[in-house]
């Protein structure tokens, strides 16, 4: 919401020395985000003055029209001469009044106007357009055209209102009210302790039976309607600059003058208007839900077909309107024209205004599902005063009269559902309890009496709600208004006492760890969001059965082409290792750590939970068993250089095995034990892609993959060539770890070195042999490493030679040859039991 502090000063007295700056602190202090102060006509410098067109010749010389012309400036350039002015612009014409910046003047963006020679003739001066002078947009997107009443040579800076402050302001979803000058005064009058001159207080003429027929349908869509008539207005006439002004400073769009007025008093009051033109519409207007499948031509220009769900507003000819969205075009507010035989100027000379209150909820789904947020939507998911609606009717009725020359019909139609006042009972010390401060009981009384509440009782008050702020809906909201106008800033500030003996769990400890590990390693920590499209699985190459298809699909998501949640981490990091990639940065090692959502074959529906009492048991348990399985991952992703080359030698580009690599640094920061084997799954390339297994007991895990992205995935997604990525589950490593992990012991007894050479078939991978000698030596096992690897006629086809070091220690004597070859053979024992390993030349 855009604040002009000069229009904000018409509903309150401000103290005359106090700057938007000033005005920003102190609502900021009440509690609302005013994100930033605009200085209008900064940069901005006269002489800029009202001239009136006295010549205009036509320059035909020249690749694009351009026309010099002679304005009267008065005695503002110092001769009273006339003013010689080259201009490129159309809209204009002679005998019209415009604005001129003289010689010496300076435009927004330091444009200095200076005399200067051009397209052959001098020019002394510039004709002005609202872009120019820094106004905001118009309809007419050329020189500004004043009109005649305005005397040449006055100001013009002063007369278009050029110098202001507009106070920005973030309104969030409780504080719809702030989106009106009504309610943004409402705060400043309570921030600075002065009255507020409630532009809303009008004498409103009582509902009668000759008013323009409404009939409503779905009264609880639609609680309040009412309609006025004003006829007889000109069609040609304009919006004053006045109201021009106020429009372009809270950011919205001159149109016309009907149009103007209603967009006018939307911000003034906050109550969503629309004008019909009476013409154009057939019989009583009324309203209901849509027909499914009904169809209804916008404002914007847009045919919409309409959900069995959307309010919508009708006349006898079907819709004509989307009910606190957007009016339809069969409706719309003719512009002026002039019929070029008879020279008689036609347009919108009768409307009938339309001020009603819709269902917030109704109109929020209406707005989402149409994707076609309004000023009036946002307004009304928001929740408007449902007792402004006469006085903004009347209000409006009165601009029209009073700026178009028309006449306000005895007419008044208001069609209201019953209703009552909302009542909050809460105890007298219930913000004291909650702020931990003592506010006392004429505190508490006087601060609700400024929000607008009606207060009864002593211990026990009675608060009747005003009508503008639907979000009072219990205690806790009173009290947080209380607290927030005395100052947060005044309340204490009291650290936790966390009781003593308790720290991270062991399941937080490996994810730190973990995070550690890949960041040591080079690694980038990318946070991305949980949510995916339901398309990228078959970027991934995933099979049509494949378990990560089985998605859970959010209700409301924040994109509809992102409705579900993650099942796997990687198409969050590749795509922001594609964005960085894009940006230049080409070598790149990223790193995420976080939940997947597994709905299982059978995924739950949540219930939603009581607030008025604390769930049972049984209702937090069925809500538990409704919920995914959630198991923490991790995944890397690489690409470009993963050593860059310099002096020192020759950099190497990231390949499969430093996926692998981040999956080891993973398991030993977890302790487990990582089992690679070759593999074949998704998104990896198949002969490039290891399984990565671990052992929970006596079974065998798979916990994750990596390796070389598919050239399919790698095109599919866009990515940089031999792209690689690594995917784990943590919580398979974590159940593979036995017991708690045990930090290492420095022995100071000598080391044994026993070496062994193996023969297994070719297709058995190295670290399975490696995981089972380690097995079998025992805890006296230090180390295992592979330093050969062989295969020719010495061993015979098929078959590969894989010799090892083994070093042995002892944590508290030195070994003898004879333990150390019995901790080998043990080892060599389980490797022949479980891989089939032969001991070369037994």
């Amino acid at each position: 919401m855009r604040v002009p502090l000069s229009w904000l000063r018409e509903y309150v007295d401000l103290p005359a020395n106090q700057t938007g700056r000033d005005v920003q602190e102190k609502l900021v202090a009440v509690g609302l985000e005013v994100e930033t102060v605009e200085q209008l006509g900064a940069g901005l410098k006269g002489p800029l003055v009202v001239g009136k067109v006295l010549t205009i010749e036509e320059l035909t010389d020249f690749k694009k029209p351009i026309r010099f012309c002679t304005v009267d400036v008065g005695a503002a350039n110092g001769t009273g001469e006339p003013q010689e002015i080259i201009c490129g612009a159309r809209n204009f014409a002679e005998g019209d009044k415009v604005v001129v910046a003289l010689p010496g003047a300076v435009l927004p963006g330091d444009f200095q106007i200076a005399e200067r020679k051009t397209y052959g003739r001098m020019s002394r001066g510039m004709i002005c357009s609202t872009d120019e002078l820094g106004m905001g947009e118009d309809s007419s997107h050329g020189i500004i055209v004043l009109p005649p009443e305005h005397e040449v040579g006055i100001d013009a800076a002063e007369l278009l209102e050029l110098f202001d402050e507009v106070l920005d302001i973030a309104v969030t979803p409780d504080r719809g009210y702030c989106l009106s000058m009504r309610g943004v005064a409402r705060e400043a009058a309570t921030a600075y302790g002065l009255p507020l001159r409630d532009p809303a207080l009008l004498d409103v003429p009582a509902p009668n039976s000759y008013g323009y027929p409404v009939r409503v349908g779905d009264p609880l869509g639609c609680d309040r309607f009412t309609a006025r008539t004003v006829v007889g207005l000109d069609p040609e006439a304009r919006s004053p600059i006045w109201l021009q002004r106020r429009l372009q400073k809270a950011g919205m769009r001159p149109i016309s003058l009907a149009v103007d007025v209603t967009n006018y008093v939307m911000l003034e009051l906050g109550q969503p208007l629309h004008a019909y033109d009476r013409s154009r519409v057939d019989g009583p207007i009324g309203v209901r839900r849509a027909e499914q499948g009904e169809k209804l031509t916008t404002l914007d220009g847009t045919q919409r077909v309409l959900d069995a769900a959307d309010l919508v507003i009708t006349d006898n000819r079907g819709v004509i309107g989307l009910a606190g969205v957007m009016g339809g075009a069969n409706t719309e507010i003719a512009d002026a024209e002039t019929d070029a035989a008879t020279g008689e100027v036609r347009g919108t000379t009768e409307v009938v205004v339309e001020a009603a209150h819709f269902d917030a909820i109704s109109i929020a789904r209406t707005a989402r599902r149409h994707k076609l947020s309004s000023e009036a939507s946002r307004r009304f998911e928001r929740g408007v005063d449902p007792q402004a609606a006469a006085a903004a009717a009347q209000r409006t009725v009165d601009l029209l009269v009073l700026l178009a020359g028309g006449t306000a019909e005895a007419g008044v139609t208001e069609v209201i559902a019953p209703f009552a006042p909302r009542t909050v009972t809460m105890p007298a010390d219930h913000p004291d309890r909650v702020a931990g401060v003592e506010y006392g009981r004429e505190t508490v009384v006087r601060r609700l009496q400024q929000i607008g509440c009606d207060v009864y009782g002593q211990d026990e008050l009675v608060v009747t709600v005003p009508s503008w702020r639907p979000d009072l809906a219990e205690p806790n909201d009173l009290a947080e208004e209380v607290i927030r106008l005395e100052g947060y800033e005044n309340l204490p500030s009291t650290l936790p006492k966390p009781p003593a003996g308790r720290g991270l769990t062991e399941r937080q400890r490996v994810h730190r760890r973990v995070g550690r590990a890949l960041a040591g390693a080079g690694y980038v920590e990318a946070l991305n969001y949980p949510f995916i499209g339901e398309q990228v699985f078959d970027q991934l190459g995933l099979a049509a059965d494949d378990e990560l298809r089985k998605v859970v699909k959010l209700v409301n998501p924040i994109s509809d082409e992102e409705p579900a949640l993650r099942t796997t981490l990687l198409p969050g990091l590749l795509t922001a290792l594609r964005r960085n990639d894009g940006r230049g940065s080409h070598d790149l090692a990223l790193f995420e750590t976080g939940l997947v959502f597994r709905a299982g074959d059978r995924p739950g529906r949540a219930v939603r939970l009581p607030v008025d009492r604390r769930p049972t048991d049984e209702e937090i348990a069925g809500l538990n068993a409704a919920l995914p399985r959630q198991p923490r991952h991790v995944a890397v992703v690489l690409a470009g250089a993963r050593e860059q080359a310099g002096w020192w030698g020759k950099g190497r580009p990231a390949d499969w095995a430093d996926a692998i690599e981040a999956a080891r640094a993973v398991a030993r920061e977890a302790g487990a034990e990582l089992l690679p084997e070759q593999g074949q799954y998704g998104p990896w390339h198949p002969g490039r892609c290891a399984e990565l297994n671990v052992f929970v007991g006596d079974e065998k895990v798979t916990a994750g993959y990596a390796g070389e992205l598919h050239p399919r995935v790698v095109k599919a997604l866009g990515l940089p060539a031999r792209t690689c990525a690594m995917e784990l589950d943590l919580d398979v490593l974590e159940r593979s770890v036995e017991g708690v992990l045990q930090a290492p012991r420095i022995s100071t007894f000598p080391v044994a070195t026993q070496d062994v050479a193996l023969v297994v078939d070719q297709d058995v991978p190295s670290a399975a042999v490696e995981y089972f000698l380690a097995g079998g030596a025992g805890e006296l096992l230090e180390s295992i490493r592979l330093f050969d690897v062989y295969t020719g006629d010495q061993v015979g086809a098929g078959k590969k030679s894989l010799a090892y070091a083994l070093r042995f220690r002892a944590p508290d004597r030195t070994l003898t040859v004879e333990e150390a070859t019995a901790a080998r053979d043990a080892a060599v024992a389980l490797a022949a039991e479980r891989v089939g390993a032969v001991l070369r030349g037994a």
